[in-house]
């Protein structure tokens, strides 16, 4: 939790502080605490501000002065020392018009506590960071969110941070080398400024025509240049050791024979052993130097690993399994590669019969190999704002996007990047679909296969899903937006109604596909739930008939084609003219017909927000509707 000081010095003032320190706290989660030379409720008298800056600035993670900007800046100036150990120091007007960053706005989170008092309260943030007014990366905190760990190495230049960071801001040619894949990597690739030139490997590298070297990797490079190191924790660590091995010396050790492979131990993610290695001094100590978590594992599931390169028959003889580092770093990382194989030192210093003896292996985290991907993208309805923005964001990523053509708009795959390729699957046979994805992700490339809506709903994905599998290729699944959620929003219907309707059916009529017989409509509409029938209006009369054994002639229909396209139609009326509103559209193909007495729903609240119903976040009240103003 954040400890935020905030400090105010005019009774004109009152009303922000106290709304600021309740958003902060209820909202935000920060123990906030307020300060004033003014005796005033639920306020902490202090004798003077410069005094209590003085002694205090340390002990809190911010401060918001709240008044002046020159009292603000007079009061903070005799204490401030570096932007790596300053806490975080805002400003705000009285009336809470402005919110200005003064001290530590990127490391130590002034910016973004900023934007937050923003949100909260309607302030304005006043941003002036460079990189923050241009919308460039944040090079001294960039990845921080997602663990990444820097190093900052000046070049033969001896360019300091500040000085590195300043050739960033002025748009100096920029080399960024990503030989990690994570969702941040991503989105570097999706933001990459115009100066800015990407590279996969270090081969081949004109250092020359570059001022600046940024890097997303776990080894050890070298640079003429000013360079920022990013460490994304991906390497996996196996141990082994003899019993008792000294935790000081190993953990001295184990980081220099790291550094002597090539690999930042500021990379590291996980450590592994044998199950009973996990109460290992040097172990837990080591685990407890880098903030990481160890595992220990059975000998029979280190037994499992295949393909281990150094087995070791002595191992086995002593503790049942032929491999341990190696064995137990396949595990964490998810596969069983290795850029370190089992390494065995023996720690300087000490005699032949002490404990002295270790071995490590490093893998890299399967998930952070920069490899092919496929990943099967929710197209939504049809408008291309309605797609999620990770779906989005691995549009504009993808070196390959192929379609459902038939049933996607085209729209959409124009947030492809420049040089992707784009193309359609609707004259396409299931073999010609995966050779071409296999063909991109052979190559390492990043594969979107863009289904309509909510790829699990009717979006035949399964048999792509088993092949993928079988072939041991890497796949993820983006969520979408369903057509039936999308009729809902044209219709205006919540589609359940509190205490008569509480059931939304996803269903089909038995047509082309076989329905089981258990989900024949006319046992389904035994609930008068709203149902939602895809891939059925070439069926309607069937699906009137069907429909009509439990759910009166009078209950509403709704017969939506093409939801959100630009051509979108929706006729409204109830179930006896359904096949007729069917026949008028003319259209069978991408259309979905809704049924149920939510299309209409009557006046009954919901309980979750009647003041009178109480829940985990809100006590009852004896307020009445209507009563708000």
């Amino acid at each position: 939790m954040k400890t935020v000081a905030v400090i105010f010095f005019s009774d004109n003032a009152l009303a922000f502080v106290r709304r600021l320190k309740n958003r902060l706290e209820t909202d935000a989660g920060y123990k906030v605490s307020v300060f004033s030379s003014r005796d005033t409720e639920d306020t902490t008298r202090i004798q003077g501000v410069s005094e209590f800056i003085g002694e205090n600035f340390g002990k809190y993670d911010a401060f918001v002065f709240v008044g002046s900007l020159g009292i603000c800046v007079r009061t903070i100036a005799p204490c401030i020392g570096d932007k790596y150990s300053d806490p975080a120091v805002l400003n705000c007007d009285e009336a809470g018009a402005f919110v200005q960053p003064v001290l530590s706005g990127h490391v130590g989170g002034g910016n973004a506590l900023a934007e937050r008092v923003g949100r909260l309260t309607g302030a304005v943030p006043v941003i002036t960071t460079s990189s923050d007014v241009q919308g460039i990366w944040n090079l001294d905190i960039l990845g921080r969110e997602k663990g990444w760990r820097m190093e900052f190495f000046s070049g033969i230049a001896a360019e300091s941070c500040a000085g590195a960071m300043s050739l960033f801001v002025n748009h100096e040619p920029t080399l960024l080398l990503l030989e990690t894949r994570d969702e941040l990597t991503d989105h570097l690739e999706r933001t990459r400024p115009s100066f800015v030139t990407i590279v996969y490997n270090e081969r081949n590298i004109d250092f020359s025509a570059y001022k600046l070297f940024l890097a997303v990797t776990p080894r050890i490079l070298s640079s003429p240049v000013p360079s920022f190191f990013y460490r994304p924790g991906v390497l996996c660590a196996g141990l082994g050791s003899e019993k008792d091995i000294d935790p000081e010396a190993f953990c001295t050790s184990f980081f220099d024979e790291v550094k002597k492979q090539g690999f930042s131990p500021l990379a590291l993610k996980v450590l592994g052993s044998v199950d009973f290695k996990k109460e290992e001094k040097a172990f837990v100590r080591l685990s407890e130097e880098l903030g990481v978590p160890l595992h220990g594992f059975a000998a029979e599931v280190l037994e499992r690993v295949e393909n281990v390169p150094n087995p070791s028959e002595t191992v086995y003889r002593k503790v049942g399994v032929r491999s341990v580092a190696e064995a137990s770093s396949a595990i964490l990382a998810g596969e069983p590669r290795w850029v370190v194989e089992k390494q065995k030192i023996v720690l300087p210093g000490f005699a032949p019969d002490s404990p002295r003896n270790y071995t490590f292996a490093l893998s890299v985290d399967a998930h952070a190999v920069r490899r092919g991907r496929i990943v099967i993208v929710g197209a939504g309805p049809g408008d291309p704002e309605l797609v999620t923005v990770k779906g989005k964001n691995c549009l504009e990523t993808a070196d390959l996007i192929l379609y459902a053509g038939s049933l996607v708009p085209e729209k959409l795959t124009r947030y492809a990047r420049p040089g992707a390729m784009v193309r359609s699957s609707a004259s396409m046979a299931l073999e010609e679909q995966l050779s071409l994805m296999g063909e991109f992700y052979r190559k390492g490339g990043l594969v979107v296969r863009l289904h309509t809506g909510d790829p699990s709903i009717y979006g035949a994905i399964q048999e792509q899903m088993n092949w993928f599998e079988s072939k041991g290729m890497e796949y993820s699944i983006v969520p979408g937006v369903s057509s039936f959620q999308a009729a809902a929003a044209r219709l205006k219907s919540q589609l359940t109604i509190p205490e008569q309707v509480q059931t939304i059916i996803l269903t089909r009529y038995n047509g082309r596909t076989l329905v089981p017989e258990k989900e024949a409509l006319r046992e389904l509409a035994r609930s008068r739930a709203t149902m939602c029938l895809f891939l059925s209006a070439e069926w309607s009369e069937e699906v009137q008939r069907e429909l009509q054994a439990h759910y009166p002639p009078s209950t509403p229909v709704a017969v939506c084609y093409r939801l959100t396209w630009d051509e979108e139609e929706i006729r409204r009326g109830t179930l006896s003219e359904l096949s007729a509103l069917v026949r008028q559209s003319g259209k069978t193909r991408t259309v979905l017909i809704v049924v149920g007495d939510a299309l209409e729903a009557g006046q009954q609240r919901s309980r979750l927000y009647d003041p009178a119903w109480s829940h985990a976040f809100r006590p009852a009240s004896k307020k009445k509707v209507g009563d708000a103003q």
